[in-house]
């Protein structure tokens, strides 16, 4: 593990008060899925301008995949931690990265190819800075998958992954993260 991946973990485990919980709450009901996005890297920006833990989260991603899954069972789980963590300041989006595909277009105004992993759909996550899953395994052990590395977050970089956003996406997101956290460096599309 990287010095990086450790001190993510440190400040992710050890510093927010709210990722342990959330692991708890979805290990029953999932065995292979990640939290990622927002919680993960606000949390580190938080740590690294002095900014209590849940400042400016909106909410936790969980992604997992699965091809036998339904939306309907997506948003049952999402109900049912949501309630099971109602006391965090910010809700639980759940997503089945299998299904992504069915409601993509609709709400983004683009279709996009079928997910063939969750992997494979942090790989199109909008910036390399927020592209960043973390996982616990059945023993407990926990592991990072970041395509684009950890470079970017610890730097506060805000970089375009160009993959599957739109140059307005990333400005609108890049505009909204810089109002909040006012060190971070914005890239140009």
């Amino acid at each position: 593990m990287s010095e990086l991946e450790k001190q993510l973990l440190s400040i992710s485990l050890n510093w927010t008060p709210y990722i342990h919980p959330i692991f708890e709450a979805v290990d029953p009901f999932l065995e292979n899925y990640y939290l990622g996005a927002g919680v993960i890297t606000q949390s580190v920006w938080n740590y690294l301008h002095g900014y209590p833990p849940s400042y400016g989260i909106g909410d936790a991603d969980i992604i997992y995949f699965d091809e036998k899954g339904t939306l309907d069972e997506e948003q049952k789980l999402e109900e049912r931690l949501n309630k099971r963590l109602g006391d965090l300041p910010f809700s639980i989006d759940v997503t089945n990265e299998a299904l992504v595909h069915f409601w993509y277009e609709e709400k983004f105004g683009k279709s996009i190819s079928p997910y063939t992993s969750a992997e494979a759909a942090i790989d199109t996550w909008p910036t390399t800075a927020s592209a960043v899953g973390v996982k616990r395994g059945r023993a407990g052990e926990f592991s990072i998958y970041a395509p684009f590395g950890l470079e970017d977050l610890f730097a506060m970089v805000v970089r375009p992954n160009k993959r599957l956003i739109t140059e307005d996406v990333y400005r609108k997101k890049a505009e909204k993260w810089k109002a909040r956290w006012p060190d971070l460096t914005i890239t140009p599309w």
